[in-house]
């Protein structure tokens, strides 16, 4: 149990770090922080239309949801009253605390709460389990291998048209890349990530995979092909450590493994 649950996490960190560069490129970095607190109010949603949580109406809920928050946080900042950052600030908070005020109002008898959303059960995760193709599996760690095979599908993909429009937006349309298309293409990407780890890892450690290995990996090189190496190796490291960690400390695996990539920018 505890290979698999390194397992997953090491999954998970790749997944994260992938969008996560980018994002962090772009200064962006708030942006994962809003889509991974976003998703709350489409799982309830989603919910509520299917009566279970092993639907994939939730799942799809809290994409739509974390675009939702995409939306309104470009709309709001074209307005020119507010920054990118404080529209980002006005739109996140409300939009989870709209999800909390639903779980506790409605979703209360079912394995749904803020904590599971925030913090995850990583434990547990090697015990819901499925069958593919005649292995027994955990749930997360077929989800997560299909989401980190699809980022890095993509990365490799659009990688040209991601790092020009990454660096020079202008250019990017000059050459007909469809820069617009391509950061809500990234948006989704990353809605998708958040939303299949949010079980596993919980909201806190996503971020915290997406943002601060890709922020150490930015003070040891200026490329982005070894960028993306580099914040990989360090996201799998602090899993890695955060894991024994909390072992030590009979402490949270999640909360453990975010405060390790939080060290590792140190």
């Amino acid at each position: 149990m505890n290979l698999e649950i390194i397992i997953i996490a090491s999954i998970v960190s790749v997944a994260c770090v992938i969008p996560g560069v980018f994002l962090l490129l772009r200064r962006m970095a708030l942006m994962s922080d809003a889509i991974s607190h976003a998703i709350l109010p489409g799982i309830v949603a989603g919910f509520f239309i299917a009566g279970t949580l092993n639907s994939p109406l939730p799942m799809i809920g809290a994409v739509v949801a974390s675009m939702a928050t995409v939306f309104l946080t470009e709309l709001l900042y074209k307005t020119r009253l507010v920054k990118s950052d404080a529209a980002i600030g006005i739109v996140f908070p409300a939009m989870f605390s709209l999800g909390v005020v639903m779980v506790t109002l409605y979703a209360g008898n079912v394995h749904l709460d803020t904590d599971v959303v925030l913090l995850g059960e990583l434990a547990f995760a090697p015990l819901d389990r499925i069958d593919f193709f005649g292995f027994s599996l955990p749930r997360s760690l077929v989800k997560m291998s299909a989401i980190l095979v699809l980022n890095a599908s993509l990365a490799f993909l659009f990688f040209k048209e991601l790092k020009i429009s990454t660096f020079d937006a202008g250019l990017s349309a000059t050459l007909g890349f469809a820069p617009v298309a391509l950061n809500y293409g990234l948006m989704l990407v990353t809605s998708i990530t958040a939303v299949g780890a949010f079980d596993s890892v919980g909201a806190v450690l996503v971020v915290a995979l997406m943002i601060a290995p890709a922020a150490a990996a930015l003070l040891l090189t200026d490329r982005l092909s070894l960028m993306l190496l580099y914040a990989s190796l360090i996201a799998i490291a602090s899993s890695i450590a955060g894991f024994f960690l909390a072992r030590a400390l009979d402490a949270g695996i999640a909360g453990a493994m975010a405060t390790m990539t939080g060290l590792s920018f140190l």
